[in-house]
């Protein structure tokens, strides 16, 4: 057994649908850009291949989570997405031999910063601080493959108000699109996770908010902002 100077940090893992067994998270990739409403909707240039950010891995949140209302940041974004994890890595993965490395699929919220985001943006600085804080990825149950993740309803409420109501199959970059590009950029490895990128109707959070993100056939995820950190 290996000996540490310091207590060995907590394996990040996520629930996993109808077993007690857990997913355990490697990293979290996050694709930007990926619905033509939201790339207009938030002024983006359109076009371009895929846009991809990180969050750490122990930035997940399971459901029914109450999450603070973070730090350095007026101005808190919800963006529902699909979710999905890989079971199997690999570099250069051909686009049709994606679902093969496919684990499943969940429902998330890229929790997100956006006074911070547009700052960094207007200074040509990184995203991180807007998108890789503490408990900034809720993440549903996991269900196994096979799940459709080409087409279905992805919907988020809050407080039980529809704000983002969308298909899957409106991607820019489907998922056997943009997993295949990320595998010429980066090894990618079992245990990672990729947020696909959310759709228009993105907006604000305040205390007290009840987000939920319903895809077709997941499980749905449910969060509540709490009182600032």
């Amino acid at each position: 057994m290996t000996a540490y100077v310091l207590p060995a940090p907590q394996q990040p893992s996520l629930a996993v649908h109808g077993s007690d067994a857990r997913f355990p998270v490697r990293r979290i990739f996050c694709v930007g850009r990926n619905y033509g409403d939201h790339v207009r909707e938030m002024g983006s240039p359109e076009g371009e291949p895929p846009v991809f950010f990180t969050k750490p891995a122990d930035a997940v949140v399971e459901t029914g989570a109450t999450i603070p209302y973070p730090p350095d940041t007026d101005d808190l974004h919800h963006e529902a997405e699909l979710v999905v994890v890989l079971g199997r890595g690999g570099t250069d993965i051909a686009p049709e031999a994606v679902m093969d490395h496919l684990w499943g699929a969940a429902c998330g919220i890229d929790l997100t910063r956006r006074d911070r985001q547009a700052e960094a943006k207007k200074g040509g600085k990184p995203w991180d601080m807007a998108k890789g804080f503490d408990l900034s990825a809720p993440i549903g149950p996991v269900a196994p493959m096979p799940v459709e993740v080409a087409k279905g309803r992805l919907r988020l409420t809050v407080n039980g108000e529809t704000r983002q109501d969308a298909d899957l199959s409106e991607m820019i970059w489907p998922v056997t699109s943009h997993v295949a590009h990320l595998s010429r950029t980066v090894a990618l490895k079992a245990g990672d996770v990729i947020m696909t990128g959310t759709p228009a109707g993105v907006a604000a959070l305040v205390p007290g908010d009840v987000a939920r993100v319903e895809i077709d056939g997941l499980p749905p995820l449910e969060v509540t902002i709490g009182p600032r950190a």
